[in-house]
């Protein structure tokens, strides 16, 4: 359905070359629900400008639906629904005008296809004569999520869909869109958001325009296959740094109120007076399961230490 072949895009500044995209590789099947994952300035908002046929790649090749993105462009963009990750619909319309105006402009009505939409619009509908600029951030994106759905498309791509919007939204929004992927519709979906990364049957996770990792998350969690645990004292800023002096763990990174730290052995009795020798109370150390962050960091560390021995 989407294929990607060592696509690399680089933007040129004053100062200098901005490499974007490094080679890609992407193979998305019909029906599938694909996340790419990864920071801001990773890359993801350029490879799906690429998909799109928004941009132009320096190199590579790319389909969506057997199509090529740059000589089949305007068939693609018929086929198609794209949500950018800013809201770029008509502020001054209503909510109503500017669904009327996307159907009209893919000939068709929103009648016709009301059927794709329904359960997304009954949520907006109280709100149609509101402008669209007026609506609260959940509402925005189910009137956009909306908009590129109105023509009933074959592959939906959402750029970072859910960022600026509230917990409670977050959810909603993944639930329409699990309903969506059960209807048959394929979906490309990029996020900053590591949690939403399970809610998709395969990922790809991004860093500097590399692809880290492409698997499904059960799998890139299985991935990580040293012992992993959660560690808290009542000196957290001291905690980091001692940990990071102590040979006994390989990393130590900051998830929320713990700090998660791993290595082949470990050695919990041992760590926890060695920590109390360096003044820390109320010490907690418990084992965990692994995050795709935690998957994440990991793979970024490793990549990190390639780069710094090659140089």
């Amino acid at each position: 359905m989407i294929f990607a072949k060592q696509l690399t895009k680089s933007y040129k500044t004053k100062t200098e070359e901005v490499k974007a995209l490094l080679s890609v590789d992407l193979n998305i099947s019909k029906g599938e629900m694909f996340g790419v994952i990864g920071p801001d300035g990773a890359g993801k908002t350029s490879l799906f400008r690429i998909l799109t046929t928004l941009l132009l790649a320096d190199s590579g090749s790319a389909t969506v639906n057997g199509l090529d993105v740059v000589k089949d462009y305007a068939k693609i963009r018929q086929q198609i629904g794209y949500m950018p990750g800013r809201f770029s619909l008509y502020q001054d319309l209503t909510v109503e005008e500017n669904l009327q105006f996307f159907a009209t402009i893919f000939n068709t009505t929103i009648e016709e296809n009301y059927s794709l939409i329904k359960d997304i619009y009954e949520q907006i509908a109280p709100f149609k004569d509101r402008r669209a600029g007026q609506l609260s951030g959940g509402m925005k994106q189910k009137l956009a999520l909306s908009c590129a759905l109105i023509h009933r498309p074959v592959v939906l791509f959402l750029d970072e869909p859910t960022t600026g919007v509230d917990a409670v939204s977050r959810k909603e929004f993944w639930q329409m869109l699990k309903k969506l992927k059960n209807d048959g519709l394929t979906i490309l979906v990029s996020t900053p958001y590591m949690d939403e990364a399970e809610q998709c049957d395969r990922i790809a996770l991004i860093q500097e325009g590399k692809i880290l990792m492409n698997n499904t998350p059960e799998k890139a969690r299985a991935s990580f296959t040293e012992p992993l645990f959660a560690i808290r004292s009542d000196n957290m800023y001291k905690l980091l740094h001692d940990l990071r002096d102590v040979n006994l763990v390989n990393a130590a990174h900051i998830f929320g109120e713990y700090i998660h730290i791993s290595s082949p052995f470990i050695n919990q009795e041992t760590i926890v007076e060695e920590l109390k020798l360096k003044g820390h109370n109320q010490i907690q150390l418990i084992q965990i399961d692994p995050s795709i962050e935690d998957v994440f960091i990991k793979l970024l560390t490793h990549l990190e230490s390639h780069e710094q021995i090659s140089e």
